[in-house]
């Protein structure tokens, strides 16, 4: 058997151009995912968001610190609040003042939502207007 490195009569010659139906495809697969996305991303309500800033706060005497722990126990500077009835009572104090001293609020990270809600909520009630959260800055560099 020998082995013929020339065409036969009759094969096809080889073609050298590009066949470029699957690059096209891809493109209209890209351009209609693109359609597609462009109007979730962009919003029609233009909106002025609040940019991440760590702000130098000094916690003055007159201001209200109240804590909530990891079990949702509620703290007023350091005395634990029986109830929120107690704290809403102690609140109506505060809210009489002149200037009205600024409520802050310390709430743990593994706490729930529960016991700052009922801080909002008696804060609300008592008609405290200033209302701020203390957090801590994120670490450097994460």
């Amino acid at each position: 058997m020998a082995i013929s490195a020339a065409p036969a009569e009759g094969d096809d010659e080889v073609i050298a151009a590009i066949n470029t139906t699957p690059l096209v495809d891809v493109m209209l697969v890209l351009l209609i995912i693109f359609l597609i996305t462009i109007p979730v991303v962009t919003t029609s309500v233009p909106v002025e968001l609040p940019k991440e800033t760590v702000e130098v706060r000094e916690t003055k005497p007159e201001n209200l610190v109240i804590s909530v722990d990891s079990s949702n126990a509620i703290y007023v500077q350091d005395a634990k609040v029986a109830s929120t009835r107690a704290l809403v009572e102690q609140l109506k104090k505060v809210s009489r003042l002149e200037p009205q001293p600024e409520v802050q609020i310390r709430g743990d990270l593994t706490a729930q939502y529960e016991g700052v809600g009922k801080i909002l909520y008696a804060c609300q009630l008592a008609g405290i207007g200033k209302v701020a959260f203390i957090t801590e800055p994120p670490a450097r560099g994460g």
